[in-house]
């Protein structure tokens, strides 16, 4: 049969064919810089750190670049493999990785996300740092570990002088991937190795043993026998870790391989399979009489981990913040290039309750996060040093625990698109979770801080003080200042929600003083008020654009 022009359009055969793609499918979110174009990010560091301007855009640029999405995708699609013996059957205990994990570990160690808060020596330089630590969570949540690790270590590893060699690799601006001593690279990495299988977050119940070598003391050489349940990034030049000596719970620095080369006494058992994160090889190890540096004095080891915790708490609820921006971004982008009834779906009155209020989450963890991080920036403050010591276990518990509800809303808000692997919401929505796990659960942080409020009740003052200001211009947050400080003076008692009220009594008063008006009132409103919730979109008298408006890339 010859097929013409005038049974072209009732031949079977013609529907076969490729139809030409709608315009109402949204392209991919790119060429768009998540620094200059995030209004929060920028303005924070244009008055807190300027000087980082440049080093901030520049990483930006890469946030919503293709090849660096591709790379973030594929670490995670091509996950790290063990390999416990080479061909000739040696022990290697090597852990191999896609190439598109070293392409982010290059990025994100050579642009000084780990180290720009120490090597600075400028003002704000954890303020600097802690933006590209939010610019690179909306990379990629896997290399944000041993970011966050290195980030954490390195004023441990600077209060030694026998350690000033791992001090220097570790800070160094670059990534050297050969599985050779520290003595022969050119840039170094860390991991930290505590949890065991019975202790969990109780590091005193540990069961891992060293012995002195010789003599006993800071710097000298211990032998580390024992185990660890949870010990990530096992292909680190170090790791950090607590065992028992004589003098009680002990830190310790454990090199991968001694200076001759030789694997040191580390046997990697497995690597596990998580629900996310999954380029990132978590492992769990055990030490047969590895070589290991004692760390400060014996028995102090659970103080000297928890001093490198703060950075590493803090970490993640900047990370958190920057996992949420992520989704916020893909859901803005989305929402306003798609059309649904004539107008697009930003626009519709059943979508902008949702979207409106998803910024708001996000632009209230922001600033939380971005508080601790310049509580750091003046640690020689007495005030600030307890701002840090106080809102640090607040912000990592809020911060935390609120991500994976925004991720989840972002999917809802995309639809099926975003429930596709190819989309980056699948990989934010399975990140999310572990933020409020890794160094220290929800319960920790609620534990820690009645720590606090028992031991240094005086810390919660300069939170109240920042706040109390703005109290006095909105009755709603007066109420819940009232409120807080009769619930702090029995800190025996503090549970959830007196947390709660206070990264909300927080986050409120620093939108106040940092976001548009019509943010700061929404954010008080519904977050203080009793006309919210508990889920997202349930908004009422709020200018939807124009809080949506704050939150664009743009």
């Amino acid at each position: 049969m010859t097929i013409t022009s005038e049974n072209a359009a009732t031949d079977p055969a013609d529907f076969t064919r490729q139809r030409p793609i709608p315009d109402n499918l949204v392209p991919d979110l790119n060429d768009v810089n998540a620094f200059t174009h995030d209004k929060l990010a920028s303005e924070l560091v244009r008055q807190y750190a300027p000087w980082a301007w440049a080093r901030a855009v520049s990483l930006g640029s890469r946030v919503w670049d293709l090849r660096v999405l591709k790379a973030a995708r594929d670490a995670q699609r091509y996950v790290p493999e063990l390999r416990t013996l080479d061909r000739l059957g040696d022990e290697v205990y090597d852990v191999e990785f896609h190439p598109a994990y070293h392409e982010l570990m290059s990025l994100g160690f050579g642009s000084g996300v780990h180290s720009l808060a120490w090597t600075a020596n400028q003002p704000g330089a954890h303020s600097a740092r802690a933006v590209l630590s939010y610019l690179w969570n909306q990379i990629d949540g896997s290399t944000a570990c041993p970011i966050g690790m290195a980030y954490a270590s390195i004023p441990v590893l600077r209060s030694q002088p026998e350690l000033a060699p791992w001090a220097e690799a570790i800070a160094t601006e670059g990534y050297d991937p050969a599985d050779v001593p520290i003595q022969q690279k050119s840039a170094g990495t860390i991991g930290y190795f505590m949890t065991e299988k019975h202790g969990g977050s109780d590091l005193r119940a540990n069961v891992t043993v060293a012995r002195p070598l010789a003599r006993r003391g800071p710097g000298e050489i211990y032998l580390v026998n024992g185990h660890k349940w949870f010990a990530s990034v096992p292909m680190s030049d170090a790791y950090l870790t607590v065992a028992q000596t004589e003098g009680g719970v002990s830190c310790l620095l454990v090199p991968r391989r001694r200076p001759d080369g030789s694997l040191n006494g580390i046997t990697i058992n497995r690597l596990k399979d998580k629900l996310g994160n999954k380029a990132n090889a978590s492992s769990e190890i055990e030490y047969r009489d590895a070589l290991a540096v004692l760390v400060g004095e014996e028995g102090r080891g659970v103080r000297t981990i928890l001093s490198s915790a703060e950075y590493t708490r803090l970490d993640f609820a900047v990370g958190s913040a920057g996992l949420m921006r992520a989704a916020l971004s893909q859901c803005l982008h989305y929402n306003d290039n798609r059309f649904a009834f004539g107008a697009p779906l930003s626009q519709l009155p059943i979508q902008a309750p949702v979207l409106a209020d998803l910024a708001l989450e996000w632009a209230g963890a922001a600033h939380l996060g971005f508080r601790v991080a310049r509580a750091e920036d003046h640690q020689d403050d007495v005030s600030e040093k307890l701002v840090s010591r106080l809102l640090t276990p607040v912000a990592k518990f809020w911060n935390c625990r609120r991500v994976s509800s925004v991720t989840e809303e972002v999917i809802q808000s995309i639809g099926g698109n975003a429930y596709i692997e190819e989309h980056p919401c699948p990989r934010y929505y399975r990140e999310a979770p572990l933020n409020a796990i890794w160094e220290g659960t929800s319960n920790m942080m609620v534990m820690d801080v009645g720590r606090v409020l028992t031991r240094e009740p005086k810390a919660i003052e300069p939170v109240l003080d920042d706040i109390r200001p703005v109290a006095a211009e909105y009755p709603l947050l007066a109420d819940v200042l009232a409120e807080i400080e009769e619930l702090v003076m029995a800190p025996e008692d503090t549970t959830r929600y007196v947390v709660t009220r206070i990264a909300l009594a927080v986050q409120a008063a620093l939108l106040v003083q940092h976001a548009p008006t019509v943010v700061a009132d929404a954010f008080v409103t519904s977050r203080l008020g009793t006309g919210w919730g508990p889920g997202y979109g349930t908004l009422r008298d709020v200018d939807f654009e124009a809080v949506i408006d704050f939150a664009r890339l743009g």
